[in-house]
């Protein structure tokens, strides 16, 4: 071994030790991950990849899943851009690609869960007696709520949006579009009675209401993938779609829905880094402010 060799040997060394029985790394972002070989990265791989909960991601949303997971291997990349090439559903569906994204617009957006975007997907085959899907997205944080229902009537849409407002809270706005399921008597009624502003979408400016259109096409995309040729099971694995939704990185906003709704903190103990999690209470100190657009995000106390 040449000095140059031992130099950089020595030089990556650093950035690893040794936990018996487990060698872990001290990645570029200062998180403390697994390290993981063979077989058992590959594992890992497709776990986050075709499990109950992977969605069938591209090879970066995917490898950034394991990331987040906590796994780290020098091939990574390399090896989730292989399993993406050679899955037979990926393939027969087609890749996820950047056009995809989010859109950005001009709504702006003070804190996550203030405004929300709402629509039907549907119908589908029946699965369940269930033929459509209600979705809910948060603008700020990407974060999707969704339920699968067998009409989709003004009825439906008022008892969805009580149970959304007793776990979310009450948002500042609701976004929808014409549609007579929003656009009647019983949904303005809750949302006077909860102070909420409706906003309406129109064949002028229909990006009003983009987000929740492109998390519907993404939602479909992976219940394609999910169910495979049985397309009637596809209520019984809507929750994994969602899950599979929630914890796929979003450019838009740098990390997951999941990541952003839980706000991690980075603590240091010793010479190590390690995640944690806040409790809901101690998120209620947290503020969440949009500057320019709703990828500049600042927190304060």
């Amino acid at each position: 071994m040449t000095s140059q060799q031992k130099h950089k040997f020595f030089k990556d060394a650093r950035h690893y030790f040794w936990d018996d029985p487990y060698l872990f790394r001290t990645c570029a972002d200062q998180i403390i991950r697994c390290c993981v070989a063979g077989q058992e990265a590959i594992d890992i791989l497709n776990a986050c990849h075709s499990g109950p909960t992977g969605g069938h991601y591209g090879a970066n949303y995917k490898t950034k899943k394991v990331f987040d997971s906590g796994f780290y291997w020098p091939t990574i990349y390399k090896d989730a851009f292989e399993l993406v090439k050679h899955c037979d559903s990926c393939q027969r569906q087609g890749k996820i690609s950047q056009k995809d994204e989010m859109p950005q617009n001009s709504i702006q957006v003070c804190e996550i869960f203030d405004v929300w975007g709402t629509d039907f997907m549907g119908p589908f085959l029946s699965s369940k007696e269930n033929k459509y899907i209600l979705v809910a997205v948060d603008y700020l944080s990407k974060w999707v709520e969704a339920k699968a229902l067998p009409m989709n009537d003004a009825r439906v849409v008022v008892k969805f949006l009580k149970s959304l407002f007793s776990r979310f809270g009450t948002p500042k706005a609701i976004i929808s579009d014409r549609g007579t399921h929003f656009c009647n008597d019983q949904f303005a009624r809750i949302m006077s009675k909860y102070g909420v502003t409706h906003r309406l979408s129109t064949a002028y400016h229909p990006q009003t209401s983009g987000q929740v259109e492109v998390t519907n096409h993404r939602l479909k995309r992976i219940l394609k993938r999910t169910v495979g040729e049985n397309h009637a099971l596809w209520s019984d694995k809507l929750e994994d779609a969602l899950w599979a939704f929630q914890t796929a990185f979003k450019t838009s906003i740098g990390c997951t829905p999941y990541r952003l709704t839980r706000i991690p903190l980075s603590i240091k103990k010793g010479q190590r880094s390690f995640t944690m999690l806040r409790s809901k209470t101690a998120f209620s100190m947290s503020v969440i402010k949009c500057c320019s657009s709703t990828s500049d995000l600042r927190f304060s106390r």
